[in-house]
């Protein structure tokens, strides 16, 4: 057994041996953070079966997942990195879930091209809720407003997307966020790293963006 295909198996073990300790129903999807890495590095998870893989730049996403889409229709790819309005076309083409949605013109952008392809991308609304400037994401007080424009224009709005800030215990900025989703009537809560996912899938999280404890760091 290839070893990224074994990290992905003790994770998935680690999160059930920790949902079941804590009495959680909770089954939460991995996504696979591939950025950086060749397709290579990716294709023995692809051989196992594993459908959900995550980049952070639209234009390594398109020349890695290209042809593999077309041989693979059951893989998910997910923008998890920021998004520029003048890459949206190229990313709605490649791309099956977006988790970084911050704002009305990337909402537009995002409706307007999709339409010219009759495709509906999933998306995950970024929050930033450590209210960090340096970082993307609305305000938590923004939430409502920027779903019910979603909505407005058509976009399929599936849930909220969180980093809490470095170096502090993310627990209660996962709390946070998955009361705000809550709150919100969204079913899905994008959170969770290599480091703290165990605690993401405490408080709900359905998909977590693991890289490094799969394919070992980044160099």
């Amino acid at each position: 057994m290839h070893n990224t295909v074994k990290n992905l198996l003790d994770i998935e073990n680690n999160i059930k041996n920790h949902l079941n300790k804590l009495n959680i129903n909770n089954n939460p999807n991995i996504i696979a953070v591939s950025k950086t890495f060749s397709i290579d590095k990716i294709l023995p998870l692809i051989d196992y079966g594993h459908v959900d893989y995550g980049e952070n730049k639209v234009q390594e996403a398109v020349e890695k997942w290209t042809e593999v889409k077309k041989n693979n229709s059951k893989i998910k790819l997910h923008m998890v990195g920021k998004l520029q309005t003048n890459k949206v076309k190229f990313a709605v083409k490649i791309f099956d879930y977006i988790h970084s949605v911050d704002s009305q013109k990337l909402a537009k952008k995002i409706f307007d091209e999709q339409s010219k392809l009759n495709k509906k991308i999933k998306i995950f609304l970024q929050v930033n809720i450590g209210d960090e400037s340096q970082k993307s994401g609305i305000n938590k007080n923004d939430v409502n407003q920027l779903i019910s424009y979603c909505k407005y224009i058509g976009l399929d709005v599936i849930g909220l997307m969180c980093i809490p800030p470095v170096n502090t215990d993310p627990e209660c900025f996962f709390e946070e966020i998955k009361k705000l989703n809550k709150a919100s009537g969204l079913k899905e809560l994008s959170m969770g790293m290599s480091s703290d996912f165990l605690l993401a899938v405490k408080h709900q999280a359905t998909y977590v963006r693991i890289g490094s404890s799969i394919f070992g760091q980044r160099y």
